[in-house]
């Protein structure tokens, strides 16, 4: 396998300059650097711009399926075409385009993307990314390992457990050839009917959510790996799903300022390297109606001028509704990069895109200058993490790094600490063996979110098994009919205590009857949220509830402990919970959480 030095010595003749390591800004690093962008063709400068998705698990290899995929959606059959007919600069990984089936195989479609890319001539290595959030959001699964979501870790409140996920999760990504994670998420989640962020976000608080993103960034970028902070200019506060419409922030800028600014300002202090933007819109930032992934003010004139950052700008996904509401898809990117944008990412259409990007750079909308502005701080960021000297992995060793036992006992440990316990009446909590030895399991079960092994019922009971309960799964799920509560009920009755698990409770829902209609049974329930701590609101009768703000296995598995009494629950509210019959009343405060 060629070295990225060698390579270099046969196309761009720079080689000498080339071994910057993480002086990207040292002397002479970024005349090397435009030593580089001058030999570039126009297509090739495009081509940089741009972070796309292909399907399949290898780079020239790919099931039929996926070949057809590539076929219909770029008009190329593997990602190794894709990459010699539009010289990209990034690939985003999704489960759903089949790139993560297991550790081995993602590093060997990693090395195949980059063999693929320097075989071209001036072939640069491929910046490769993905949205490892964890929690909600995860696009590599088990046997990586898996922590509890950004929620989940405002609770526990730990800068050092954030810092050490980001370690752990960047030594992991890097082993497997990803070197760009679109996380952590610096939205302040103030708007408990956000159907987008949630508990995507690690709170309601701005310094503490800033506090926690600028750990995590330090701990991906001690490892090696790009940290992203996420939606510019703030995603926190809408009741619109900017993947399906176009959100309208109301803040002021005053507002603003206190609060979705404070996290960002975080993450450029902790030197975060890259940016992604928001497909929202914020009159107080942008008068004109445009998305802020569009809006020159915000991007360049907020973002660059007034918070001082020059790291790379990454667009969210071009395909989401928010970006394409205004303007067709031709525009989007020109727009996205006349705004200040640097990288574009997975445009609905590439070829559109890319020649839309061309014909303006032919017509003088884009200068060269403008794109090679983008083009220096994107090979800055490669060369800062050593892809220009080091672009690939060792596939043997990815195990012994991957999902190690010490990595995966890091996590449980954490999980740990963020377990929040809401609710607890007259010492139901911790359950114990000798009188609530036989327990059943109800609630819903969603789809696994990042490759866990799910579903949360069967997890849930399985762990109180573990632990010593004869415990029995029955998934009612997230609407529960007439007769699967009537099943419900009856298996209670036969058990010594109930743990049902609820997933974004609504008034009147099929949940909340399904809860009351189980207290009534007189056997003692304990309510576990699996998602968003709210639903506490609407289940007054639990004499206990516990909030895990996610349904990956790591977070159940804690909870299984919490209820058992093998530890103490720890976690605090990073978000207030408000009343349900009166949402102008906090029912529970930030910083509430119970223990024993």
């Amino acid at each position: 396998m060629p070295s990225r030095r060698t390579v270099l010595a046969a196309t761009a003749g720079v080689t000498a300059g080339l071994a910057v390591g993480t002086g990207a800004h040292a002397l002479g690093a970024d005349d090397t650097l435009r030593a580089l962008i001058a030999r570039m063709t126009p297509e090739e400068k495009v081509g940089q711009l741009f972070v796309v998705r292909v399907y399949g698990d290898s780079a020239t290899d790919p099931d039929q399926a996926d070949v057809d995929a590539n076929l219909k959606e770029i008009g190329v059959r593997t990602a190794a075409e894709l990459i010699g007919t539009y010289r990209v600069g990034g690939i985003i990984y999704f489960t759903w385009t089949h790139n993560t089936r297991d550790p081995r195989q993602i590093a060997e479609l990693s090395n195949g993307i980059q063999r693929a890319s320097l075989a071209q001539p001036r072939g640069l290595p491929v910046l490769i990314a993905t949205d490892q959030e964890h929690g909600a959001v995860c696009r590599i699964g088990r046997p990586a390992t898996l922590f509890p979501g950004a929620m989940a870790m405002g609770a526990g409140g730990s800068r050092t457990d954030a810092r050490t996920l980001g370690r752990i999760s960047g030594a992991e990504l890097r082993a497997m050839g990803v070197r760009q994670d679109y996380s952590p998420d610096a939205d302040v989640n103030v708007n408990p009917a956000n159907p987008i962020i949630g508990v995507r976000s690690f709170g309601a608080g701005p310094e503490a959510v800033g506090a926690l993103v600028a750990a995590e960034v330090a701990g991906y970028q001690d490892a090696g790996v790009a940290a992203t902070a996420k939606h510019f200019p703030g995603h926190g506060d809408t009741a619109v799903d900017s993947h399906t419409g176009f959100p309208v922030i109301t803040h002021s800028r005053e507002l603003w300022e206190k609060l979705d600014a404070v996290p960002f300002r975080a993450a450029i202090a902790a030197g975060v390297d890259s940016i992604m933007t928001a497909h929202i819109q914020f009159p107080a930032l942008d008068g004109s109606g445009d998305p802020a992934t569009l809006s020159h003010p915000v991007l360049t004139g907020i973002l660059r001028d007034e918070l001082g950052y020059d790291g790379v700008v990454v667009t969210d996904s071009l395909g989401m509704a928010g970006v394409r509401t205004k303007y067709g898809d031709d525009r989007v990117p020109v727009l996205a990069l006349k705004a200040g944008a640097d990288q574009l990412l997975d445009p609905p259409t590439l070829d559109i895109a890319f020649h839309a990007v061309l014909k303006a750079l032919q017509d003088g909308e884009l200068t060269e200058s403008r794109l090679d502005e983008s083009l220096l701080r994107i090979l800055r960021l490669k060369s800062r993490l050593g892809l220009l000297d080091r672009p690939y992995v060792n596939a043997k060793d990815v195990g012994r790094v991957v999902g190690t036992a010490r990595h995966l006992a890091a996590a449980d440990r954490i999980a740990e600490r963020t377990t929040t316990l809401l609710v607890n009446e007259g010492g139901l909590l911790p359950l114990s063996r000798r009188t609530h030895g036989t327990v059943l399991v109800v609630g819903p079960d969603p789809d696994s979110p990042s490759g866990t092994t799910g579903p949360p019922t069967g997890v849930l009971a399985a762990a109180l098994t573990g632990l010593g309960f004869t415990a029995t799964a029955l998934p009612t799920g997230t609407e529960p009919s007439a007769a699967t509560v009537d099943q419900a009920v009856a298996a209670a009755r036969t058990a010594d205590a109930v743990v049902v698990g609820t997933c974004n409770v609504t008034a009147g829902g099929g949940q909340q009857r399904l809860v009351e209609r189980l207290v009534a049974t007189g056997r003692p329930v304990v309510a576990v949220a699996v998602r968003n701590p709210y639903d506490v609101a609407h289940l007054p009768s639990v004499r206990a509830c516990l909030a895990t703000y996610s349904w990956t296995d790591v977070e159940l598995r804690a909870a299984a402990r919490v209820i058992a009494g093998r530890v103490a629950p720890r976690g605090r509210l990073p978000v207030p919970v408000q009343r349900a019959d009166d949402p102008a009343q906090v029912l529970y405060p930030i910083g509430h959480g119970l223990t024993y």
